[in-house]
């Protein structure tokens, strides 16, 4: 059923999980007329063709002006959507891709993938860490970037929310203002921040620091020939870090499954859908703005539990789903990115503008930048107090997520 709808398809696996029938899909139209697989090369469904949504409409014309010809640098480029916008970006015909990692393995492999199978995009490698001055701007030196797309950063919420929270400021907000500084040095005529939902009155370390990398990029906008251009969205399918390789091991390993909390949760979107919208919101933006992407509706993270283990030709009694407890700074439920009292609308459906308070005082970027360079007490409660100085929304999410756990 290739051009079946997503509900649709969803219907026919459960009633054929009753009729307890294996179930394959053929690939999708465009697919088998294109000649890129015949119509029978039958795959196992896998989640993206029950949660999954329509398929993008981009500005072709538009993006081609923006990136063909162009040297586009990404940051984080071997992450699920660094390396994801490294091949959307390819299909525009870019005069190079810089290829900008700290890690040297997701570097090497996307770097082969390139080489492998698209040989004719000129591709440069580059190790660096986007924290480090020296390096970032040797970089931008040599390259010359037009565009710049950084994706890289600390985004795992638990995580960072005790023991590293120092850090998950450190590395998301210096890493931020280093390669906007560079792209400005460097004449660069958009740098696109990517952002999250998180970042919605923030009830955690790692979202609190995406904001105030956010307003960092808003405090050096005024009088910036470089249009700085903030996109958020939420939770992308299979990205690393994410629940979907996590409950894809935890079903070959017989179980159990662990789940949060029963109510909890998360709007979701392809990898490939997200890294489409970043790309027409960065060609949009005309600096400043903060695009939040079209999430859909919210899916419940035990159900998504239960249709990964009914795909897998399991049930309940064979892998069972365990409820751990939420984890620190983790809320319920996030906030919806295009709720229509907070956003404007723009010309493309799936993308809207958040009206977000914009940054108070012109020496927020330096008063940042002087702390965490002498920071002092580093402890989460000192982390979090110098948070909510610069991102006063932070602490009301924080009673928010305490609210909600508490119903």
């Amino acid at each position: 059923m290739p051009s079946a709808t997503h509900q649709q398809r969803k219907r026919a696996l459960d009633l054929c999980a009753r009729a307890e029938l294996e179930v394959m899909t053929v690939p999708a139209m465009s697919d088998i007329v294109s000649g890129r697989v015949s119509v029978s090369a039958l795959r196992a469904v896998e989640l993206d063709d029950l949660l999954g949504r329509d398929p993008v409409e981009l500005d072709d014309a538009a993006l081609h002006s923006f990136l063909g010809g162009k040297t586009v640098l990404v940051t984080g480029a071997g992450g699920s959507i660094g390396s994801e916008l490294c091949r959307q970006i390819a299909r525009y015909a870019p005069a190079r891709v810089v290829l900008f990692d700290a890690a040297e393995f997701a570097l090497y492999s996307i770097e082969q993938e390139f080489r492998d199978r698209l040989p004719r995009v000129p591709i440069v490698p580059v190790i660096g860490d986007a924290k480090d001055e020296r390096r970032v701007g040797e970089v931008f030196a040599r390259y010359r970037p037009q565009v710049v797309f950084h994706a890289a950063a600390y985004k795992h919420v638990p995580l960072m929310e005790d023991e590293n929270a120092f850090q998950a400021v450190a590395n998301n907000v210096l890493s931020t203002v280093t390669l906007a500084r560079a792209a400005q040095g460097a004449g660069a005529a958009k740098f696109v921040l990517i952002s999250t939902d998180k970042a919605v009155n923030p009830a955690n370390v790692m979202g609190a620091s995406k904001r105030l990398a956010e307003i960092a990029c808003q405090a050096l906008q005024p009088g910036s020939r470089t249009q700085f251009v903030i996109v958020r969205f939420g939770n992308v399918l299979g990205s690393t870090g994410s629940v979907v390789p996590r409950f894809h091991e935890q079903i070959a390993r017989g179980g159990p499954v662990t789940v949060t909390h029963p109510e909890i949760q998360r709007y979701f979107m392809s990898i490939p859908e997200a890294a489409q919208l970043v790309l027409q919101a960065g060609m949009m933006g005309n600096g400043g703005e903060i695009y939040v992407l079209d999430m859909g509706e919210p899916v419940k993270i035990v159900e998504l539990a239960r249709q990964m283990i009914r795909l897998s030709g399991l049930d309940e009694d064979d892998i069972r789903i365990e409820f751990t407890g939420l984890r620190p700074g983790e809320k319920l439920y996030e906030e919806p990115l295009s709720d229509v009292e907070k956003t404007l609308p723009t010309p493309h459906p799936k993308l809207r503008v958040a009206q977000a308070r914009a940054p108070q005082g012109g020496r927020l970027v330096e008063e940042v930048l002087a702390w965490l360079e002498e920071p002092g007490d580093v402890t989460a409660p000192a982390v979090r107090a110098r948070l909510a100085g610069w991102v006063p929304e932070y602490s009301a999410g924080e009673q928010a997520s305490r609210r909600a756990a508490a119903r």
